[in-house]
């Protein structure tokens, strides 16, 4: 019997992606995978596909609306926590009775491509045009070296099933309070705003500093004030790539000089993500760097006193640019049907998928597609066009090594509790970075 585990799971965006078991498989790498004819012609028998996955929304969706593209084919899930995700899945995937398809993870893939145990999907890519059909911003993260060190380079091994973006939450009572009008265009607008809103006595920022609420506030600030090249090569793991550098120290300042001016709480580091979401629809702050994962929530709460805008940069026409990630797929090398697994990847880049992307609250893998949306989504897919027409989609900083995540954590605990300067949280980065990378 398929198992469609309904309850949602908390999507991190990007936060496991910094996740690796340290051990190694008890197998070898599988060499005796058979070879396939790559076709896009499918079985006519009806068959059972077996998929181990994450996240929920929109995986449970997708699937349904696949089945209805092709009900000779069922596709049986099992939904792993969060937290036990990179462990299980490897296991998993070294045992006899491998899923055909799991959600990709970049903790996870680091040992599992060395291994063999995902399919090399570029024969798929070139049978399907895949470079053609999804954006290239969002293929970069599936593309890996061999020993899987570094993304964006060498084969790909997943294909995106629905795209999250970072960026700014806003309540729009609070700033009409303040007599806010418009939004800010670029960094010293937003920073003159923040001002209006605390001289106001309306508290600008709410920052969940505890996990990843803090490290993704100097994220997207990171994102816009960076050369978008040079901040990739850093996340991906290009050689004698570095953190540190004019933008992503200006964007630590401004997170301690934004604390220094109360405009984000002293004590936002005690403060959990799950905290912050709810100080937020409370409306005790008018600014929330979250991302589109909590649009349903928010949405649900504020109705339509929420808003949403990405980022600004240092100019009214800098490139729009955020991190961002993908509830994305990959193949097993042992699957007896990597045609029909092929089909439901490429069944994601489909008008019929973007619908049932947005409608669970993420963006729509084809941004050609002609989606309906209202209220909040509305925003948020016009942010997210925005953004595509400008510099894209980049991934998350915790994408770099498999321990980023906790050296960003502690590292922007440590400017808000002014016990480490900017400068000593992003040595703190690069040397993590340096001892991953070598």
């Amino acid at each position: 019997m398929r198992q469609r585990n309904r309850t949602t799971s908390s999507i991190v965006a990007g936060s496991a992606t910094a996740l690796l078991l340290a051990g190694c498989f008890a197998g070898n790498v599988n060499d005796e995978a058979d070879d396939i004819d790559v076709s896009r012609d499918l079985t006519d028998e009806d068959i059972t596909l077996t998929l181990t996955y994450i996240d929920e929304p929109p995986t449970g969706a997708l699937i349904e609306a696949f089945e209805e593209e092709h009900p000779n084919i069922t596709i049986d899930t099992t939904q792993i926590p969060f937290t036990d995700y990179v462990k299980s899945i490897q296991r998993a995937m070294d045992s006899p009775s491998a899923p055909d398809m799991v959600q990709f993870n970049p903790g996870a893939m680091r040992s599992l491509i060395p291994a063999g145990l995902v399919r090399d999907l570029t024969p798929y890519q070139e049978e399907y045009g895949w470079d053609e059909i999804f954006p290239a911003s969002t293929l970069e993260t599936f593309h890996a070296s061999d020993d899987a060190k570094e993304f964006n380079t060498g084969s790909l091994y997943a294909t995106p099933g629905a795209l999250s973006v970072l960026g700014v939450f806003y309540n729009k009572d609070l700033l009409d309070e303040a007599g806010i009008s418009s939004l800010p265009e670029t960094i010293d607008e937003f920073e003159q705003t923040l001002g209006e809103l605390d001289d106001h006595d309306i508290q600008p920022f709410i920052v969940g500093g505890l996990e990843i609420g803090a490290f993704q506030l100097w994220n997207a600030l990171t994102d816009t004030l960076s050369d978008v090249e040079e901040y990739k090569d850093w996340v991906y793991g290009a050689d004698g790539a570095s953190i540190e550098t004019d933008a992503a120290l200006q964007a630590a300042n401004y997170v301690e000089s934004w604390i220094e001016e109360g405009y984000i709480s002293s004590g936002a580091s005690s403060v959990s993500d799950s905290d912050a979401l709810a100080a937020f629809t409370d409306g005790d702050a008018a600014f929330f760097v979250t991302g589109n994962w909590n649009a349903h929530a928010l949405s649900e709460s504020l109705g339509d006193s929420v808003g949403f805008f990405p980022m600004p940069g240092e100019s009214a026409d800098s490139p729009h640019v955020a991190s961002g990630g993908s509830v994305a797929f990959s193949i097993s090398a042992t699957s007896d049907y990597p045609n029909e697994a092929a089909a439901f990847l490429d069944f994601l880049a489909t008008a019929q998928a973007a619908q049932v992307q947005v409608d669970t609250g993420f963006m729509p893998v084809n941004t050609e597609a002609d989606i309906e949306a209202d209220g909040l989504t509305t925003e948020i897919v016009d942010g997210f066009a925005l953004i595509n027409e400008g510099a894209g989609i980049v991934p998350f900083a915790d994408y770099s090594t498999p321990g980023m995540l906790d050296e960003l954590i502690s590292g922007v605990q440590g400017i808000i509790t002014q016990t480490s300067s900017p400068e000593e949280f992003l040595e703190q980065l690069q040397s993590e970075w340096d001892s991953y990378h070598g």
